[in-house]
């Protein structure tokens, strides 16, 4: 895999100079960085080359690359970590919606996405798999241009994306159905579009855990993705597919042999919306459509229990002084697998955890100065329900 490292110049520029636009991206692309720089150097359709960065992960957190396309064009968008490093990828438009996500495209645990989009501006988000920290190179560029990763073999067994071919797929029928195989029965399904159309296509069953793979009638990987909603998947596709045949390849990276739940339906903005504040991916507002938990001026220690599934639940809290905050979140009894997130008030991500040491408890740790913010939490299955602990901790320097 060749790699391509900046200059020292180059890395201060990616890592000193963040977007300042809270409203890129829906939000998510805060702190972004331009890929190329800066906004124009950023136009992947008129670049001589691909755009790359180098990306420092720390603390759970997501680093944010940006890019724009000032016409239509066929992209691919790449992370690959450094050593043991394994990055997941998410792209948004410049709505907040998101049009791919994955995790192991790119062979060897890097991330890689091909698609075709639409003129706008674009963020990329990277995160690191087990939160561990992580170094990586993202990349963007033309499916012409050079890629960073070698791509994952379609006939490997263990990769995300079933062997075989859409030669031999099963008709899916209608927009909105559910259809239910396992993936030695049906690793593929072909469906038809009539007219332009966003879909979203899910395929549900942790125990058999799914990953599924968009392809074109030329069979082009147009988007996959595995885990996006605790073991199970999701692909949205916000901006519209052409009329035309589609194929999903479905596959069970635990168990072929278990049923998988497959839906293709309409996208529905609003629903997607929903599962990123239900998935804790995005912070929710402040303005009560979204429950959230007020705790008021958050004292040096606070406990809160609740009873907390697949679905975030979210606390909002004050911060009258800058110091450390600690937050836990500790599982009662051994079916809980607990997974916290921590945003301001603007949605900036400050931190997320995941398994903090040896157990599945989760603890984020963060400098924070006064002000408000947000904490969301989850069971790692969406499937899972028990009772979760949070602790809260506040330390101040003293006078």
């Amino acid at each position: 895999m060749k790699h391509i490292f900046l200059t020292s110049t180059a890395l201060a520029f990616a890592f000193a100079n963040p977007v300042a636009a809270q409203d890129l991206c829906g939000g998510v692309g805060a702190g972004g960085q331009w890929i190329g720089g800066s906004q124009g150097a950023s136009d992947i359709t008129t670049a001589d080359a691909y755009r790359e960065q180098m990306a420092l992960v720390l603390g759970g957190n997501a680093y944010v690359s940006l890019f724009t396309l000032s016409d239509s064009t066929d992209v691919r968008i790449e992370a690959a970590g450094r050593g043991a490093g394994d990055p997941l990828i998410e792209i948004f438009d410049d709505a907040g919606g998101i049009v791919a996500s994955d995790d192991d495209s790119g062979g060897n645990g890097a991330a890689r996405a091909e698609l075709a989009l639409d003129a706008g501006s674009y963020c990329m988000i990277m995160k690191s798999y087990d939160d561990a920290p992580m170094t990586a190179f993202v990349r963007v560029g033309r499916v012409e241009q050079e890629a960073l990763t070698p791509g994952a073999p379609l006939t490997d067994g263990g990769s995300d994306t079933p062997s075989g071919s859409c030669a031999v797929a099963r008709p899916f029928g209608e927009l909105g159905n559910t259809m239910t195989a396992t993936v030695d029965e049906t690793p593929f399904w072909s469906f038809t579009l009539a007219e332009p159309t966003a879909i979203s296509i899910t395929a549900e069953n942790e125990t058999a855990d799914p990953a599924i793979t968009l392809f074109d009638s030329d069979e082009t990987t147009l988007a996959e993705n595995d885990d996006s909603d605790g073991l199970n998947s999701r692909i949205d596709q916000s901006a519209a597919l052409p009329a035309g045949d589609y194929c999903i390849g479905v596959n069970a990276l635990n168990d072929t042999a278990l049923p998988i739940d497959l839906t293709i339906s309409t996208f529905d903005p609003q629903a997607a919306i929903a599962a990123l504040y239900a998935r804790g991916e995005a912070a929710p507002p402040l303005d009560g459509s979204i429950e959230i938990t007020a705790l008021g001026d958050l004292p040096s220690r606070m406990r809160q229990d609740a009873q907390v599934g697949g679905d975030a639940k979210w606390y909002s809290f004050d911060i009258d002084r800058a110091g450390l905050l600690l937050i836990e979140a500790i599982a009662a009894g051994d079916s809980g697998d607990p997974w916290l997130i921590l945003y301001d008030d603007l949605g900036r991500e400050i931190s997320r955890n995941d398994d903090q040491d040896e157990g599945l408890d989760s603890l984020i740790t963060a400098r924070i100065p006064s002000g408000s913010y947000i904490v969301g939490v989850r069971q790692v299955s969406s499937d899972a329900q028990s009772l979760i602990r949070l602790v809260f901790e506040r330390y101040v320097p003293a006078p």
